[in-house]
């Protein structure tokens, strides 16, 4: 921006603004056909490009996933058509890694090694590959299950036979279940371990439990508990 203020002045570096800063569909498109920009033939040539592009993907019925950027910008000295980035979304997030993808059209560069330098249409795209593993691992990591159902959990110390009844009670009942096999397991590593491997439930049993032949039923990922 400071070349341009240099160069042409801060109020063509506000109007660049002005457009850098929009996105959307069909009706920007159609506002900035109308507009100064759309009267340049270079611009002109852009803009229906784009719409093309975005008549396709309607076809295709993939038109709500696309959205055309105007402060997007690559590699402009061999790019000679329209250009994308590529991010995965979730939920509204681009999950914090940025574009996972990128490319455009290159008429001309692979021309330049062809005979006679014959023009060949070119769409080329490239993966970030590193971006994409973080988060199948992130991911993984969030949606790690082991097919537990139910971890017997004990919130006091010496209660080891009486987690291996429970936990015999489970299975005869057909419930997959487990428990961590130390003698005295703190509390919180067992609540952990249960996060960890993704198991829903945690069955918590302490002196008090025992008293009254209740257990204490705790969702692992709402940690809301009620007394059975």
């Amino acid at each position: 921006s400071s070349g341009i203020n240099a160069e042409y002045g801060e109020a063509a570096a506000d109007r660049i603004g002005t457009f850098v800063r929009r996105k959307g569909g069909f009706d920007l498109l159609d506002e900035l056909a109308k507009s100064d920009l759309g009267q340049n033939a270079t611009a002109k040539e852009g803009l229906s490009d784009v719409r093309l592009l975005l008549e396709y993907c309607e076809l295709f019925g993939c038109l709500d996933k696309v959205s055309f950027d105007l402060s997007l910008a690559r590699g402009l000295d061999y790019y000679t058509g329209s250009i994308f980035e590529a991010v995965l979304d979730q939920d509204g997030s681009s999950e914090g890694v940025g574009s996972v993808a990128g490319g455009g059209r290159y008429d001309g560069l692979v021309g330049m090694f062809a005979p006679k330098g014959r023009s060949i249409p070119c769409v080329g795209v490239s993966i970030g590959i590193e971006r994409l593993f973080s988060i199948m691992e992130r991911r993984m990591k969030n949606n790690r299950t082991s097919g537990i159902q139910v971890l017997v959990v004990s919130g006091q110390k010496g209660l080891m036979k009486e987690r291996m009844k429970l936990l015999n009670t489970l299975w005869e009942a057909d419930i997959s279940a487990e428990m961590l096999y130390k003698a005295n397991p703190k509390f919180l590593s067992q609540i952990q371990h249960a996060e960890n491997e993704g198991i829903p439930v945690c069955l918590v049993i302490g002196e008090s439990e025992l008293e009254e032949g209740a257990v204490k039923l705790r969702g692992t990922g709402s940690q809301q508990e009620r007394t059975v």
